[in-house]
């Protein structure tokens, strides 16, 4: 539509709006309005309210009708009913405004419960009353609001006209709350950690970094939690400890990756990553069966089973298998590297063996992980926090859960020996000097923690966002984000 036609029909809602002030009926001065009822209510409990008074507040969304008679349909939170408005019963200036109201203009409305000759459950309106004016055109009832982009800008607009998104995001509200109710289940604690802090760590990705002024010193939005979460652990305030909250990484953005994120994480003293594997199975069966009655799930065309014992394969072993390079026959940087650039890889700075049998992996072997899969024993180089394998120390026992392609947890057993993380340290400190922006920063009182002591724990990270991505059949992640990150229109 227009520029012109759009300012054009808002004048003339303005106007109307003015007319109704010279009237002394002014909406925006209401305040408060009592409801009975919400219309899914009324329609699938016809039967028992019919015949009674009701009142409803909700928007207009169609109108239709002549003379002395008019069919409104309205819609509230819940859904949709129809609103008969008669002038005999309304009396002759409350039917006049009513038939002069504009799409979007929301009304409380008092009646009776009945259904009309075709057949459709209506409230007969006794007293009707404006709410709110709306000034803004909604898009065309029929073509609704199609434009991915304005969607999402205008998530309030996107929400009234294609209500159907709304049951994804009850549906992201209900797995949050499952996911709590297995792991208070579980009996872990639930902890608040900062969001602001002077080392982005627990993770490698790109900080957004802030300044607090006070302090007059930079500061970074985290990237994960899992410092903090681990230090809970040290001072022994839980045998178990969980976090949802938002991450924050300064990344690209794709169907998969947002800047502002939702994830989750959880820390178990005595345990180890196979407890973790365990763990995480057990808590998205719990959550898919919670919100959609079966372990079963169509996503992106597949049907995928979530029904535990998951399949388990070792990282090496997928490259084999679908690189046809077996890396436990290769022992040096120089071998490796020379395999990956017969195979395309791009030689970075400081790269070994371990990067080599990770970029081979991404290149080459996430595709074909599509049922639930936990992919395990990473390279110590790409895990800076996690244990070393005792039978192979060039890799970690860890593990990344795939479901799709696409990965949904990340966890292991928890490196708590001090002297070699501070060394993990110094080698990622020295990538990030090599021009590694993502390499993880230095954390003295991390290494501190460690030093008082951590017992063996079993750390876990779960991607929510992702997580209700599968859960909800939504292959953008902005779909199941009410917000989504946005590039500013000038």
């Amino acid at each position: 539509m227009a520029d012109n036609t759009v300012n054009e029909l808002r004048q003339i809602r303005l106007d109307k709006l003015e007319e109704l002030k010279t009237q002394g009926l002014n909406p925006f001065e209401i305040s408060k309005f009592e409801i009975k009822n919400h219309c899914n209510e009324i329609q699938e409990n016809f039967d028992e309210l019919e015949g009674t008074s009701t009142v409803i507040a909700g928007r207009i969304m169609s109108k239709r009708g002549k003379g002395k008679v008019g069919f409104y349909d309205v819609i509230d939170t819940t859904g949709k009913v129809q609103m008969f408005a008669k002038k005999d019963l309304l009396g002759e200036n409350e039917y006049d405004l009513l038939k002069k109201c504009d799409i979007g203009d929301i009304y409380g409305i008092e009646g009776e419960i009945f259904r009309t000759k075709a057949g459709e459950v209506s409230i007969r309106a006794l007293k009707v009353t404006m709410l709110s004016k709306s000034l803004q055109t909604l898009p065309e009832k029929f073509h609704g609001l199609k434009d991915a982009d304005l969607r999402y800008r205008q998530r309030y607009v996107d929400l009234i006209v294609n209500p159907e998104i709304k049951d994804v995001f009850k549906k992201r509200s209900l797995i949050i709350k499952a996911i709590r109710e297995f792991f208070d289940g579980e009996n872990f604690l639930e902890v608040d950690t900062p969001v602001l802090s002077t080392i982005a760590g627990g993770a490698n990705a790109r900080p957004f970094v802030t300044h607090h002024n006070t302090l007059d010193i930079d500061m970074y939005m985290r990237i994960a939690n899992e410092l903090y979460l681990k230090r809970l652990i040290v001072g022994g305030l839980a045998d178990g400890v969980y976090e949802i909250g938002h991450m924050f990484r300064n990344e690209g953005m794709d169907a998969t990756h947002n800047p502002e994120f939702t994830s989750m994480e959880v820390y178990k003293a005595y345990a180890d990553y196979n407890d973790m594997m365990d763990l995480t199975e057990r808590v998205v069966a719990y959550v898919c069966q919670k919100v959609n009655g079966t372990l079963k799930i169509e996503f992106n065309g597949k049907e995928i089973d979530l029904t535990p014992p998951w399949k388990r394969i070792r990282m090496q072993d997928m490259v084999k298998e679908h690189v046809g390079v077996d890396f436990d026959e290769i022992d040096t940087d120089e071998k490796a590297l020379a395999v990956a650039k017969e195979k395309g890889v791009e030689i970075k700075p400081l790269m070994t063996r371990g990067h080599v049998i990770n970029e081979l992996f991404e290149m080459y072997c996430e595709e074909h992980l599509i049922q639930p899969t936990f992919v395990t024993h990473h390279p110590v180089e790409i895990s800076p926090l996690a244990k070393r394998n005792v039978a192979d120390p060039r890799i970690t026992d860890r593990f990344e859960a795939y479901i799709d392609a696409k990965e949904i947890a990340n966890a292991f057993s928890e490196l708590n020996d001090p002297i070699d993380q501070r060394q993990r340290f110094e080698a990622q400190v020295a990538q990030k000097e090599a021009g590694d922006d993502e390499a993880h920063m230095m954390d003295n009182d991390f290494i501190n923690a460690l030093e008082v002591g951590m017992p063996p724990t079993g750390g876990l990270g779960i991607g929510v966002d992702r997580l209700i991505m599968f859960l909800t059949g939504q292959t953008s992640i902005r779909d199941i984000i009410l917000f989504p990150t946005m590039k500013p229109i000038d």
